[in-house]
């Protein structure tokens, strides 16, 4: 998602203040049958297509875990990761077909992410 469809979600979502449950629902509906990053309560990082969503709860589809990561831009967060992908030598998982993971924190990639993450190969030790 670029930044400025993310602007719009965040005005939309402040408008939305009065009705919680319509808001949960189209923030649910913005981000299924995305490729996000997720990073979990206990599980790490992963990232895949977000198939489904019930309160903290998600499914991935195409899962993959990125279990040392470095951002392409020498960045520092996961949201730099969600924009940009990773460099050469991060550790990133085959993926699983399907993942149920507990999620605190759920963020949209750019197509240039995706491309690049979906590179990568598979670490092996």
């Amino acid at each position: 998602m670029d930044q400025a469809k993310l602007i719009e979600l965040l005005m939309f979502l402040d408008k939305s203040n009065n009705n919680t449950t319509d808001t949960k629902s189209n923030m649910n509906n913005t981000f299924l049958n995305k490729k996000v990053i997720i990073r979990t309560y206990s599980a790490g990082v992963h990232f895949g297509e977000l198939i489904e969503k019930s309160g903290n709860e998600v499914i991935l589809k195409n899962a993959r875990r990125l279990w040392y990561w470095e951002t392409l831009n020498n960045g520092i967060s996961l949201s730099e990761v969600a924009n940009v992908g990773v460099k050469q030598g991060s550790k990133i998982c085959s993926p699983v077909g399907l993942i149920w993971l507990e999620a605190i924190e759920i963020i949209p990639c750019t197509n240039e992410a995706i491309l690049n993450i979906e590179k990568q190969d598979e670490y092996k030790a």
